[in-house]
């Protein structure tokens, strides 16, 4: 699996799936998943309505991850994740490694090749993005053969600092 880093707008990057920093709702918010929201148009928000009515009723867990289409954006699918919101005291590493690794089982689930992260809960969620980046890249290294199809993971970031993180982490 190669692994790499880059300073980008994840709505614009030509992969199979990008991967939503999501609120449990599904239904947009701020950050990461407002922007995709508006970057693919109504039809990503009627199916995240769709997905909502037919299994995560009381909405996605924090961990959990869910595809989608992803609208007028040019990957084929949105893979939603909720993360741990350290000012709600979700502070255990685990919840965002779970993140990160259940996105990449529903990426193998769909069939794909070629996945991009943000920093989840890099953001108003608090994290430090040190160990954001130490988690993703463990993480998606760990997983690596759990997801054989999944050949690119890149980590789409939004700062300068983030980026860097990132990089020291990936090595």
């Amino acid at each position: 699996m190669r692994i790499s880093c880059e300073l980008s707008d994840i709505t614009t990057v030509a992969v199979d799936a990008v991967v939503n920093a999501a609120n449990s709702t599904l239904l947009g918010g701020g950050g990461v998943d407002g922007a995709m929201h508006r970057a693919a148009g109504p039809e990503l928000l009627a199916e995240c309505r769709r997905v909502r009515a037919a299994r995560w009723h009381d909405g996605l867990p924090v961990g959990e991850a869910v595809a989608t289409g992803a609208g007028a954006m040019p990957a084929r699918w949105v893979i939603h994740t909720v993360g741990p919101n350290r000012h709600r005291g979700q502070d255990d590493p685990e919840l965002l490694a779970s993140c990160f690794r259940r996105s990449l089982e529903v990426a193998q689930e769909i069939g794909a090749t070629s996945v991009a992260f943000p920093a989840i809960s890099a953001g108003v969620y608090g994290w430090d993005p040190a160990q954001v980046a130490d988690i993703a890249v463990d993480t998606v290294r760990g997983c690596a053969a759990q997801v054989p199809d999944v050949q690119e993971v890149r980590f789409v970031l939004f700062g300068e600092h983030v980026l860097a993180e990132f990089e020291r982490a990936v090595g």
